[in-house]
């Protein structure tokens, strides 16, 4: 052909009716936007913005659990990371008191060349993770309608314990929000404090004389 073929592994677009071809660009739109808000959660300087980015990568992952068929889990993904982690966040970067500075570190280029090679060991990781996995279609009967049963079978059962421990740390998160919210307003050095109301007093002088002026 004259024109320009693009192949990608696994993909057949000849044969590709219009569900897969809808399924197909959702997938790709999804993952760019999920990419790229995760992105700018790490690079922004404004922690507000970063916290509505994360926002939008939930609602991504969510969008790809419902490509996956998997409407439980993307009604959960909705209401407990976007509707309470994602919220609580928020809230604990509003009500936070922004009048302290940040204090000089000594040495923070360490930190970065640290955080740079685990951030790197772990990309490395999930790479080699992921190009070395099958990925082949399971031969088990599919859930369908029932899927929201076995996943709760699963979680009170097989899963109990780490499902215990995501809810003792979200019960940990709120404490933590609550306890950065009700810190004390540190007040300017420039802003001038009223002294408290005080009652004149007479000098002592006058005081211990009054009494014997007034004896016949």
């Amino acid at each position: 052909m004259n024109g320009l073929e693009v192949q990608l592994p696994g993909v057949d677009f000849g044969t590709m009716g219009l569900a897969e071809g809808v399924q197909f660009v959702s997938f790709i739109l999804l993952g760019l936007m999920m990419v790229g808000a995760a992105l700018g959660v790490v690079l922004l300087a404004n922690i507000v913005y970063s916290a509505f980015l994360l926002g939008v990568v939930f609602v991504s992952l969510s969008g790809l659990f419902i490509l996956l068929n998997a409407g439980f889990v993307a009604a959960a993904q909705i209401l407990i990371y976007v509707g309470a982690v994602n919220v609580l966040i928020l809230f604990g970067i509003m009500l936070v008191n922004k009048s302290e500075g940040f204090s000089t570190i000594e040495n923070a280029w360490l930190g970065k060349v640290v955080t740079g090679s685990v951030c790197t060991g772990l990309f490395a990781l999930l790479g080699t993770m992921i190009l070395s996995t099958s990925w082949s279609l399971s031969d088990g009967l599919v859930a369908g309608e029932d899927a929201t049963i076995v996943i709760g079978k699963h979680l009170f059962s097989d899963f109990l314990l780490p499902f215990e421990v995501a809810s003792v740390l979200l019960l940990i998160a709120l404490l933590g929000a609550i306890v950065l919210a009700r810190r004390e307003l540190v007040p300017d050095e420039d802003v001038a404090i009223a002294p408290p109301l005080t009652l004149p007093e007479r000098p002592r002088d006058l005081a211990q004389a009054a009494p014997q002026d007034s004896l016949p």
